[in-house]
């Protein structure tokens, strides 16, 4: 069985929580990119420049293996994980979630912070839109024009995008499909004569 989808969240949302005075606002964000986490952490720190801190942690990829947290100054352990720790029990993925913490003068101790960082990031998760999306190949297949109608019989009834076509002596087409349909695909569009996939 292949591995051909994945959950994710379709917008930015928002969460909110205070205890003791301090006060955690929280933001899921989607991301597909370590490039862009990077971008986004820095956004955060100089919009909240007056915040205690500003945690973070973010899982990338549809195989859910690309992650990282930050504890930014808290006790370790108290904040990235937590927050991480969300984003797993809800087996997302392409996701950042920011924690902007505002210091209220009473100590919360490292459980009380568990729990903060905690509520404040599934209070975004819970305000998010949470979608499935599916894990695409591409398939580039290359024939000669007489068998255009073979071709497109296959894609009618297999289902693919067309993502580019080109039709000249040779004709050239480009299909995306979902991972877990791609082989047979592929297979269906060989079996087709003069036709070849390019690498």
């Amino acid at each position: 069985m292949v591995e051909d989808s994945y959950r994710t969240i379709k917008e930015l949302s928002e969460g909110y929580y205070s205890e003791k005075r301090s006060r955690f606002i929280s933001y899921a964000i989607p991301v597909r990119t370590v490039e862009e986490v990077k971008e986004r952490v820095d956004a955060y720190r100089k919009r909240y420049y007056d915040a205690r801190h500003v945690c973070w942690a973010y899982m990338l990829g549809a195989d859910r293996k690309t992650f990282r947290a930050n504890d930014d100054g808290e006790p370790s352990s108290t904040a990235g994980k937590p927050i991480l720790g969300q984003i797993n029990s809800r087996e997302l993925t392409d996701v950042l979630v920011i924690v902007i913490r505002y210091f209220g003068g009473i100590e919360l101790g490292t459980s009380g912070l568990i729990v903060a960082y905690r509520t404040a990031t599934a209070e975004a998760l819970d305000a998010a839109e949470i979608e499935e999306r599916t894990v695409d190949e591409d398939i580039t297949v290359i024939f000669e024009y007489p068998y255009l109608n073979g071709i497109m019989r296959i894609v009618k009834e297999d289902g693919p995008t067309i993502v580019s076509q080109r039709f000249d002596m040779d004709c050239e087409m480009t299909l995306r499909i979902r991972k877990g349909e791609a082989e047979r695909l592929r297979n269906r569009l060989l079996k087709v004569e003069s036709a070849y996939l390019k690498a």
